[in-house]
């Protein structure tokens, strides 16, 4: 493999390569702090179930274990694989081979310096506990033929396996290789970003402070997606966790926090020539969305998913959720993707009453309950599983709410296969890194949805194995559109819209991006 074939690679997916780039590019000034010191306190949104990203795919989970744990490769600003602990990566002729090469120095928040032999760990403990293991069906074997070399061996060439492999929903962080025998939710925390814990009270806060023996990714020059060159501007960052709306935006208003993760609509108009206050807003940030259980009665029963899906009017239901800041889309892709389809559409907003109720009949539907999973803690989820239980009970379904905190109503909805019907939650990053992977959740062997046996229907299979080995980009868009129709034929997903995420910080703090989550590296506050 040659440094020709390196660059290819590297730029084929996004990825910006040291390999051949030039001293120019090398000498760029990287970011420096405009200010030092103090303690950043971000309010979030809900609670964190844990920091462990082997385990979780809850965002908050992602928001503070960022801080502490980098993988290989990520994603850039724009979604792009880019590197992170990997220095460059290249791909055998045959493409069953990809070779990192890893950044020299790295040092974990224990003292040790990071080297292959922790990478392989990492991804051995991720094929034993992790949480979405779907790409290890085309992994063949890991190796560590050198301190400073991890090899990926494949069954059979995947012409988007990077695309897959930097995926960040959750990722594969690097930890120690003597950490890796930690049992799931166990895992000490130990990383190489440029934060090191300090303490985590449950449904409280999760605070940590500066690794100053930090070392950042020489090859970028500032803030980029998640990765970029990384710096600590503050001595310390304070997750904490405020669940309600208004004492989460008190707090920002009377400095005793820095910044918040959400703001609803109504005080981002009372806010909003507040000159000691700073939104930012991403338009796409998640799709809010249900997702049946098909393990578990009436929602095993396709004619009884379609009656669901025929009866809801997502217009109410976005409207209750947003407080009107939504759009409505059906489509599990932003708009901004290439990967964006009108598949399935005809199955979109229906509020069909009368469709509803037939299909119901034809499911043998004998009033049977009906469980929604939902919480509090996200107050549009909450507000959706409200409306969607009026609705269903307007066309003769026995709809109960079963309400937990979003720790509790994640952990049940990944581990048990009883006692719900329908979960509530949004679908972040997943979407947002577009394409084929984004449907893993509905896909062996993730499958949230609960199917029996665990396997996912064969069709929506079909298409997605195919949309995976597809060299050229309209071919794997025309299989996602399969796909995406497939899911709507049969029911495994209710989209309800798209909405955006409004964060907020105190006009003092500098270099808050608003982002799929909220990066508190170079981020510095003024005195």
């Amino acid at each position: 493999m040659n440094a020709s074939t390196s660059r290819y690679v590297m730029s084929a997916f996004g990825v910006t390569c040291i390999v051949g780039m030039s001293s120019a590019a090398l000498a760029q000034a990287k970011f420096q702090c405009p200010v030092r010191g103090g303690d950043f306190i971000f309010a979030l949104e809900a609670k964190v179930p844990t920091y462990d990203q082997h385990v979780s795919t809850s965002a908050q989970s992602r928001n503070v274990a960022s801080l502490m744990f980098e993988s290989l490769i990520t994603r850039d600003e724009k979604m792009q694989p880019t590197p992170a602990l990997a220095e460059s990566v290249s791909e055998s002729p045959d493409g069953l081979t990809y070779t990192f090469k890893l950044r020299q120095g790295v040092p974990f928040h224990n003292g040790k310096i990071m080297t292959s032999e922790d990478v392989v760990a990492s991804y051995e403990r991720y094929r034993k506990v992790g949480v979405d293991k779907s790409m290890f069906g085309v992994i063949d074997t890991f190796a560590a033929p050198d301190a400073s070399t991890f090899v990926v061996k494949l069954k059979q060439p995947q012409a988007i396996f990077l695309e897959s492999f930097s995926n960040i929903a959750p990722p594969v962080v690097i930890i120690p290789k003597e950490n890796a025998a930690a049992e799931a939710m166990q895992l000490p925390a130990v990383g190489t970003g440029p934060f090191q814990f300090v303490e985590f009270v449950a449904d409280s806060h999760f605070k940590v402070k500066r690794f100053d023996n930090f070392k950042p990714n020489d090859s970028q020059t500032g803030t980029n997606g998640l990765g970029g060159y990384k710096v600590a501007c503050v001595d310390t960052v304070n997750f904490r966790m405020i669940v309600e709306p208004q004492a989460r935006v008190a707090a920002l208003e009377t400095g005793e926090v820095h910044g918040v993760e959400d703001v609803p609509r109504p005080s981002q108009k009372r806010l909003a020539n507040n000159a000691n206050i700073k939104f930012q807003s991403m338009e796409n940030f998640w799709v809010h969305l249900s997702y049946p259980n098909l393990s578990f009665p009436p929602t095993d029963n396709l004619k009884f998913r379609q009656a669901v899906q025929a009866a809801l009017d997502m217009d109410e239901i976005m409207e209750a959720s947003s407080d009107g800041l939504h759009r409505m889309d059906h489509a599990l892709q932003f708009p901004t993707s290439p990967y964006y389809s009108q598949a399935g559409k005809e199955h979109y907003n229906q509020k069909n009453k009368d469709k509803a109720k037939k299909l119901l009949q034809e499911a043998g539907y004998k009033g049977e309950k009906v469980i929604l999973l939902t919480n509090k803690d996200y107050v549009a989820m909450y507000n959706a599983s409200l409306v969607m239980a009026e609705q269903m009970k307007a066309v003769g379904i026995n709809a109960e709410l079963l309400i937990h905190d979003w720790p509790a109503a994640l952990a049940k909805s990944v581990q048990e296969t009883t006692g719900w019907n329908y979960f509530y939650t949004g679908w972040t990053t997943v979407v947002g890194q577009t394409g084929l992977p984004s449907l893993r959740n509905l896909t062996n062997p993730n499958n949230v949805h609960k199917p029996k046996n665990n396997q996912s229907d064969a069709q929506l299979m079909e298409f997605w194995n195919a949309g995976l080995n597809s060299k050229n980009l309209p071919d794997r868009v025309q299989y996602f559109a399969k796909a995406q129709q497939r899911i709507f034929d049969e029911a495994l997903a209710l989209p309800f819209g798209v909405m955006p995420k409004v964060a907020a910080t105190r006009a003092n703090v500098e270099g808050f991006q608003n982002f799929f989550l909220p990066r508190a590296w170079n981020v510095s506050i003024k005195k």
